[in-house]
């Protein structure tokens, strides 16, 4: 099987969102939004890779396909759960109201009815897609508690007394909403709560993942039409800290959103509990073509998320950071997986890496990939972060189609998807540049990973 390591890239093909995300027997789990036949969107399949170490990542192939009425136009994104040494897949099944007769994977009014259905597993590998799928949540017949169509991404934790479930919706007057359901047997789930925000943010949330952090409660979710600036992608994901009453599954907004990725092309995180307790997200990166006409989409480093006070951090997770060991001179001595440039920029310094250039000005760091971007101008070419608070240290991890800026240890993270960079590094006024890349001789965590 393919493998890939420290960016799990599509197996060549198309992927976007990442979908059950979960430790489990020793591996963790990554199933994937995937259109096997072509480097384009299309009829949604769950693809499925496994790690023992966040780092090392193999390819098992497809694990849920489309197979009944409720999912015959796509297994759209969900979450995975263990329960009783059993994993449960939680995802979104969609049935077009018509149907492209010149291409049966398009949709052409983009209406359709979306279902939430369960599947289990005794192994994490195998999946009954003929015989055991189940239909949790039919589709919504009124529009006004939740919309037929925008309802979706269900993501399911265990509670203090009960299984909970968040899904992604809009409400009658197309604003996003959070619903909430309760179940005690994984089976049967019953409607807690609708929760929306008062002041419009996007007009349907996609992908919610709500979760506790030593210093209080975290909402991740990606709003539909949260950017009006004319750019292509008008969809993004942001955070923001939460107060959560689990007994009502009341939701408290205490403050705005930051951005989960202020480059502003990383969409749909999800998260899940490392080995270790922590939170760790992993999110899509965006890419507007394919890498040499052979595969579209890849995801972020594993980040590990903590929310201190109200300000919420994403940190490179500490293997990954482990794995970067080996110090070298260039980037023309890095390997497949990359490198790490270690550096200090203080105000007014500049690096150029390969025709990608981040500079800081007043405070911010600021990017601009239109010279390794060509031919997207519809797409954002300069991005910037808020302004920083606690030092001008910089992780910059350089992968061929994709740069990741972490700036103080993951105040703001910063990433791109970039095209034809160059190997050639030029700097003004930086201190302390090192250059990392990942040890080939440094062992997988564990030993060879398995796909049964």
């Amino acid at each position: 099987m393919k493998t890939d390591r420290i960016h799990l890239k599509a197996p060549g093909c198309w992927i976007n969102d990442p979908n059950g995300f979960i430790y489990y027997k020793g591996q963790y789990h990554l199933f994937y939004q995937c259109f096997p036949y072509a480097v384009e969107w299309g009829t949604m399949h769950w693809g499925h890779a496994v790690s023992r170490d966040l780092v090392n990542w193999e390819h098992c192939g497809i694990a849920l396909f489309p197979s009944r009425y409720e999912d015959q136009n796509g297994c759209f994104s969900g979450s995975a759960v263990e329960h009783e040494g059993k994993m449960y897949l939680y995802y979104t099944g969609v049935h077009y109201d018509t149907i492209n007769p010149q291409n049966i994977h398009k949709n052409p009014n983009d209406r359709y009815e979306s279902s939430q259905i369960m599947i289990c597993s005794e192994d994490g590998f195998t999946f009954d897609n003929l015989n055991g799928k189940r239909v949790i949540i039919p589709p919504f017949a009124d529009r006004e508690p939740a919309d037929r169509t925008h309802t979706r991404d269900p993501k399911v934790w265990r509670g203090k007394d009960a299984w909970y479930m968040v899904l992604g919706s809009r409400t009658n007057d197309d604003r996003g909403q959070l619903l909430f359901y309760r179940s005690v047997d994984l089976q049967e789930w019953h409607s807690v709560n609708r929760v929306t925000k008062e002041t419009t943010l996007g007009w349907m949330w996609e992908c919610p993942d709500l979760f506790e952090t030593a210093d209080g409660a975290v909402l991740m979710v990606s709003p539909m039409g949260v950017l009006k600036d004319g750019k292509r992608e008008a969809n993004h994901a942001v955070c923001l800290p939460v107060e959560f009453e689990e007994s009502t599954c009341n939701l408290t907004f205490s403050q705005e959103y930051q951005f989960v990725d202020y480059g502003m092309d990383l969409y749909a995180p999800q998260s899940t509990v490392d080995e270790q307790g922590r939170r760790v997200m992993i999110g899509w990166m965006r890419m507007p073509e394919a890498v040499e006409g052979r595969w579209n989409g890849m995801f972020c480093i594993p980040r590990i998320v903590e929310r201190k006070d109200s300000h919420i951090y994403f940190r490179v997770h500490p293997n990954v950071e482990r794995a970067f060991s080996k110090k070298i001179s260039s980037p023309k001595e890095a390997g497949e997986s990359g490198y790490r440039l270690s550096l200090e920029l203080p105000e007014g310094g500049r690096i150029d890496i390969g025709g990608y250039k981040v500079t800081r000005i007043g405070n911010r760091i600021c990017t601009d990939r239109s010279d390794v971007f060509t031919g997207h101008e519809a797409w954002r070419m300069e991005a910037a972060t808020p302004e920083i608070k606690e030092g001008n240290h910089l992780d910059i991890y350089v992968d061929r189609n994709l740069i990741e800026i972490y700036v103080n240890h993951g105040e703001y993270v910063l990433s791109s998807v970039v095209y034809d960079l160059g190997m050639e590094i030029r700097s003004e006024a930086v201190e302390t540049l090192e250059i990392y890349t990942v040890d080939s001789n440094r062992e997988s965590k564990g030993g060879q990973m398995m796909c049964d």
